[in-house]
């Protein structure tokens, strides 16, 4: 194959390279806000821009090559462009965007972490995700991925000083590391016994199903890790609340995607032709995950740790929808493959503009009142409105409710479980349909997390007399919020356009085609012969329609008469904030359906307390089960081994003759 470089992937690498340099720039004046904030963090907005429209621009061109002139010696770097890739491209720089200029106005001296050094590791970790969008081999994926993980880590311990983020930092460094160990050991068994590294080298290498099972498990494990799915989750609720909240956003929105990209391109690309029965395993851990992660949101009283969780339910329908993609992929019904794809890539898309703009929203709350505690705040849609009702867009959308682009990558899923009963298949027709159910009820638990969320933190009164002192957002956070904002309105009011490209993305990566229906841009009607279809025009018209005229309607019958009276109290003296709907009592009813998922301590006060208080503790329940006896066994077996480690360099040298002799006879 010739290897050749176009003008669209050389426009991504400069742009990559862009951000790099711009994290370097970072360190010409490293204490300087004003440098640093006003002009290299929107110059890295510019470049995500930049990028989106670059990789927008290219969804329907061909794949390009290259092979670049850094790397190891007779071992350079290859880089690929292809419609996937340009996908995960969009929706990094997209995401990006809105983040990098929220961040130029939210970062401020004194936060741990010196405002250039931020910087550096910031744009760093923009620049490897991209690169990792890109590689071409599997030498120049796991140095991307890696410098991901390290960026990442020093990012969520910007303020290292507090033992709690260092012990989240810690964690979240572990389990990447060991998702990269499976990652590599995926790559290695899909060379099928050959010294090529290139991803062209293992395209062609035919495994047989046993080893395309182990590299695909291998490789579900890896990414697994770096999604969050369950039970490999347990870094995310920890860092997240950790972590900056634009780093928090970049993490939930883009990061968690690359996950998913490494997925799709090592199931539907590099190992060729899917097994049904895979998509099965993933389609279980999916669901799962997004039940499990839905109910632990439920009962979460830490606003960025309820976000996490969201986090983890949204990986999971994103990943369910991918398995159903390659259960029906695998059987030979490429329209329905196709329709789950593509509900899953869209889904990536809507998480990636939602999730970033409510994370960048609480750490405007964050900013303002120094609380992430749902139990000391309230009633701030009166100091904060712009972030209020900027936020209000995000809840809305991840709450599932049309307009808004959560609705249809929702709507696109169901519609593709709907019809999982043809699968030829026994039994397995019969327990796929239970699938809609799960996803329906993720759903309606979504919209209950967002009730609860946005209803404790802006409405009703303040809990905490401290908040009023907030303040609202500066102009540039308005303005990355904003374009956040637009987003989820775009992406739900014109879904038939994306769809249309994300039909081009699949067919290339995959070989599934969705066939055109011939439907106007204002209706979706993804299978025509199924009649379903769904106009967000449409719905918005008649929604604005019937609110102006109930407006209508109830000034012609009042006439503009006001009566105003006091109001009835029920009998109750002056209503305060303590007679509001707590963050636990929202909770209550889910902790009491799902008990079985929690770990509840209860603190009880004695009878004789003159001062009582009532807390409820719920922690993870597979944290307790799988993670602390293995950390136990760990422990046991260093403390075991420690006799090897003798201090002295002759017995070290012995070990290490003695591995490389192992080893030259297992090669032999």
């Amino acid at each position: 194959m010739t290897l050749y470089i176009d003008s669209s992937l050389r426009a991504c690498l400069t742009l990559i390279g862009l951000w790099a340099l711009i994290g370097v720039a970072g360190l010409l004046r490293p204490m300087s806000v004003g440098f640093v904030g006003r002009m290299l963090f929107p110059l890295g907005a510019l470049c995500g821009l930049a990028l989106a429209v670059v990789a927008v621009t290219s969804l329907g061109a061909p794949p390009e090559q290259a092979v670049l002139k850094v790397g190891l010696p007779d071992l350079p770097m290859h880089v690929r462009r292809d419609a996937l890739a340009s996908f995960f491209l969009l929706l990094l720089g997209g995401s990006s965007a809105g983040i990098s200029i929220f961040a130029a106005g939210y970062f401020r001296r004194g936060e741990g972490t010196a405002p250039g050094l931020l910087c550096l590791q910031y744009h760093l970790f923009l620049a490897s995700m991209g690169f990792v969008l890109l590689a071409d081999d599997a030498y120049a994926f796991m140095v991307a991925w890696e410098t991901m993980a390290v960026s990442s880590y020093f990012l969520v311990t910007t303020q290292h000083a507090l033992g709690e983020i260092r012990r989240a930092g810690f964690l979240y460094l572990l389990i990447a590391h060991v998702g990269a160990i499976a990652i590599l050991l995926s790559f290695g068994v899909m060379q099928g016994g050959s010294w090529q590294f290139t991803f062209d080298a293992m395209r062609g290498a035919h495994l047989t199903p046993y080893w395309a099972t182990a590299a695909f498990l291998l490789a579900l494990f890896g990414f697994g890790a770096k999604a969050g799915l369950v039970p490999l989750h347990v870094w995310l609720p920890e860092a997240h609340p950790a972590a900056p909240s634009p780093v928090s956003a970049l993490m939930s929105g883009a990061m968690l995607k690359v996950a998913v990209y490494g997925v799709l391109r090592a199931t539907f690309d590099l190992l060729g032709k899917p097994e049904w029965w895979w998509g099965l395993v993933l389609l279980t851990i999916g669901l799962f995950s997004a039940v499990y992660g839905v109910a632990f949101a439920a009962v979460q009283t830490d606003m960025k740790r309820l976000l996490a969780w969201s986090s983890i339910e949204n990986l999971g329908i994103i990943f369910a929808a991918v398995g159903l993609g390659i259960v029906f992929y695998g059987v030979g019904m490429d329209s329905l493959a196709a329709l789950a794809l593509i509900a899953a890539l869209y889904h990536s898309l809507n998480h990636a503009f939602i999730k970033s703009l409510l994370f960048l929203g609480t750490g405007a709350v964050l900013h303002s009142t120094g609380e992430r505690n749902l139990g000391r705040l309230g009633g701030l849609i009166h100091r904060m409105p712009w972030v209020a009702w900027l936020t209000l867009v995000g809840a809305l959308a991840m709450a599932g409710l049309p307009p808004l682009n959560g609705f249809v990558s929702e709507w696109l899923l169901l519609q593709a479980f709907l019809f999982a009963h043809e699968v030829p298949r026994t039994f397995v027709n019969m327990i796929l349909p239970i699938g809609a159910a799960l996803v329906a009820l993720s759903a309606a638990l979504a919209a209950y997390v967002m009730v609860k969320f946005f209803g404790v933190i802006f409405l009703g009164q303040p809990r905490e007399s401290a908040l009023a002192r907030a303040r609202d957002a500066g102009v540039l956070e308005r303005i990355g919020l904003t374009w956040l904002v637009l987003g989820c309105i775009s992406l739900g009011l014109l879904p038939t356009y994306l769809i249309g490209a994300l039909r081009i993305v699949v067919a290339q990566f995959s070989g599934a085609a969705l066939p055109r229906t011939g439907a106007p841009w204002w209706l979706l009607a993804p299978l025509a012969h199924r009649q379903a279809s769904y106009s967000a025009p449409i719905f918005l018209i008649a929604l604005m329609s019937s609110v102006v005229l109930t407006v209508l309607l109830v000034r012609r019958l009042y006439h503009y008469r006001v009566r105003r009276a006091p109001a009835w109290d029920g009998g109750f003296g002056r209503l305060d904030a303590r007679m509001q709907d707590t963050a636990e009592g929202f909770g209550q009813p889910i902790r009491h359906i799902f008990g079985a998922l929690f770990a509840v301590k209860r603190d009880l006060p004695s009878a004789f307390d003159p001062s009582p208080r009532y807390r409820v503790f719920v922690s993870d329940r597979i944290w307790q089960w799988l993670y602390v006896p293995l950390g136990t066994l760990v422990q046991r077996t260093a403390d075991t081994l420690t006799w090897v480690q003798q201090g002295r360099i002759s017995a070290y040298l012995t070990y290490s003759f003695t591995t490389l002799i192992v080893l030259l006879a297992l090669m032999l």
